[in-house]
């Protein structure tokens, strides 16, 4: 069985080749197979109980920052006020 580290580097692989497939105007049909193989990736490190949801959250983030570049601000909603107002 592989480890932590070796599935979520493959899930970090895996996340890395989808966005810059979508970055790159990749076919709907070839982003959809590859999204759809990292969704059943990230379901199986979840059921399998390998990976918290927060883990992936911050995988997911980190590798959309390196091939995105960094998100245009922090959003922080506390209030239902803020929220109705946004």
């Amino acid at each position: 069985m592989r480890r932590k580290g070796e599935m979520l580097a493959e899930l970090e692989r895996m996340l890395n080749e989808s966005l810059s497939a979508q970055a790159k105007g990749a076919s709907y049909s070839k982003l959809a197979k590859l999204q759809g193989a990292v969704d059943g990736y990230m379901r199986a490190l979840l059921d399998g109980g390998l990976a918290t949801r927060q883990e992936l959250l911050e995988l997911v983030a980190s590798v959309r920052a390196s091939v995105n570049g960094p998100a245009t601000r922090d959003v922080l909603l506390d209030k239902a006020t803020e929220i109705a107002a946004a």
